[in-house]
C-alpha cells in the first residue's frame, strides 16, 4: 500500500538536510570572510580596534573588500569542483585543482600547502611523505565537501575520502583525528544531531588524542596548528547557543581568525541552519562566492544521495 504519509516524512527530511548543507557552505564563507579581517591580531588588538569584531568589513592584512573570503573557501570549492568534475574524490583531480587554484595568484596560501603542490608539480604525487610537522590545519578549513559528498556513507569510506583529499598537502595523524572530527560534527549537524552531541563527538576526539583538550584554559589567539584551531572552535561552539554568539566568540580570538571563522562556520551553519545565520553576513558575502557555495553544496549533497563510493 502507498504511503503518503512517510513518503512526505521522508521529503522533508531530505529537504533539511540539503537546506544544513547549504547553510554549513554559506556558514563557512561568512565565517573565513568574518574573521579573515582580524587574522594575526591579537585580542588586546582586536577590542582597541574594534570593540567587538561583528561586521564584516574587509580590510585586515590581506586588504579585502568587505564580503571577500581567502584561501579558505576558495580551495573548498576547488575541492568540491574537482570531486563534481571526477563523480568521486580522485586524489590526481584534487591535486591538479589545488595547482590551478595557487596559478590563479590567490591572496594568501599557507606554506605547507604550497609545499604539497610543488611536490605535485615536480613529482606528479598526490601523497605528502607523512610528518609530524605538518599537523597544520590547512586541511582541515576545506573539508567540507568531503562531509557533504559522503553523507550516510559508512566511517571507512568517510575517512579514506577525508585523507585522499588531505594528503595532497597534509599527511599527519593529529591532523587527520582533528579534520576527521570536524567532518563527523558538519554530518552530524546536518542530520538533525543537537549540539550536545556534537560536543560528545569532541570528547571522543580528545580520549584519543589527549591534546586537544580544550576545557582546562581559554585558547586566545591560536596558531595554524590543529590543535590550537580546534580548541578555540570548541570553546566557542560550546559555549554559545546560536550561530552568531559562537562565530563572533572564536573570531575575537584573534590569531588564525580567518579558518578558525571558516570552520566554526560550516558546524555552526550545518547546526543552526540558514535561518541562524545572520541576513546582514549573507547578504554582505560577495554575491558569486554566495552563488558559488549554494550551488556547490547542493550539487555535492545530490552526489551523496547516489551512494558512490568515494
Amino acid at each position: 500500500m502507498f504511503r503518503t504519509g512517510s513518503l512526505v516524512a521522508d521529503l522533508e527530511t531530505e529537504l533539511h538536510s540539503l537546506q544544513r548543507s547549504i547553510a554549513a557552505y554559506l556558514g563557512l564563507a561568512v565565517g573565513d570572510a568574518l574573521g579573515a579581517t582580524v587574522e594575526f591580531m591579537t585580542p588586546a588588538e582586536i577590542r582597541h580596534e574594534y570593540g567587538v569584531h561583528k561586521n564584516m568589513i574587509g580590510g585586515g592584512w590581506l586588504k579585502l573588500k568587505a564580503g571577500e573570503i581567502t584561501d579558505d573557501t576558495e580551495m573548498s570549492l576547488a575541492l568540491g569542483n574537482a570531486i563534481l568534475s571526477a563523480g568521486k574524490v580522485d586524489p590526481a583531480s584534487v591535486a591538479e585543482a589545488f595547482s590551478q587554484w595557487m596559478r590563479s595568484k590567490p591572496k594568501d596560501i599557507g606554506n605547507t600547502v604550497r609545499r604539497g603542490i610543488v611536490q605535485y608539480r615536480r613529482t606528479g604525487q598526490t601523497v605528502m611523505p607523512e610528518s609530524e610537522h605538518d599537523a597544520g590545519n590547512g586541511a582541515c578549513m576545506r573539508c567540507l565537501p568531503v562531509a557533504l559528498v559522503t553523507l550516510n556513507q559508512p566511517w571507512e569510506n568517510v575517512q579514506t575520502a577525508s585523507r585522499l583529499q588531505a594528503y595532497v598537502t597534509h599527511n599527519n595523524p593529529v591532523s587527520d583525528a582533528g579534520t576527521e572530527c570536524i567532518i563527523h560534527m558538519v554530518q552530524a549537524a546536518i542530520l538533525g544531531e543537537p549540539l550536545a552531541e556534537l560536543e560528545l563527538l569532541a570528547r571522543e576526539l580528545v580520549m584519543r588524542y589527549p591534546v586537544f583538550e580544550y576545557r582546562q584554559r581559554r585558547r586566545d589567539n591560536p596558531s595554524g596548528y590543529i590543535v590550537d584551531t580546534l580548541q578555540a572552535v570548541f570553546q566557542s561552539l560550546f559555549s554559545t547557543d546560536n550561530f552568531e554568539a559562537a562565530l563572533v566568540d572564536v573570531v575575537n580570538r584573534g590569531g588564525d581568525a580567518d579558518t578558525t571563522g571558516a570552520i566554526l562556520g560550516m558546524v555552526a551553519g550545518a547546526l543552526y541552519g540558514l535561518e541562524g545565520i545572520p541576513p546582514r553576513w549573507l547578504e554582505q558575502l560577495a554575491p558569486d562566492i554566495r552563488a558559488q557555495c549554494t550551488q556547490q553544496a547542493s550539487a555535492l549533497y545530490q552526489l551523496a544521495q547516489q551512494g558512490h563510493t568515494p
